[in-house]
């Protein structure tokens, strides 16, 4: 019987689009986006400065968190199944 090692790209792929990474990073977006969000563009929100620059700069602020999670949840995943396989 042929068995098929996958790449690690294609491993960490997997284990980013997981469910449960997703949902994990999402909820972390949800609760350092609007921090971060604060933070860099109170001004402009408190003025009321809405323009699609704005909501550019808010979604990648958003995007940071939700990469870092999920990040490191693929990682996390990839590093337990080398020590389960050891």
């Amino acid at each position: 019987m042929k068995t098929t090692v996958s790449s690690p790209l294609r491993r960490f792929l997997h284990y980013w689009f997981l469910r449960e990474t997703v949902l994990r990073a999402v909820k972390v977006a949800c609760v350092v986006g609007p921090t971060l969000t604060m933070i860099n563009q109170y001004d402009l929100l408190l003025r009321g400065e809405f323009s699609l620059r704005l909501f550019l700069k808010i979604l990648l602020t958003f995007m940071v968190p939700y990469s870092v999670s999920s990040f490191s949840s693929a990682r996390a995943h990839m590093e337990r199944d080398a020590v389960s396989s050891q």
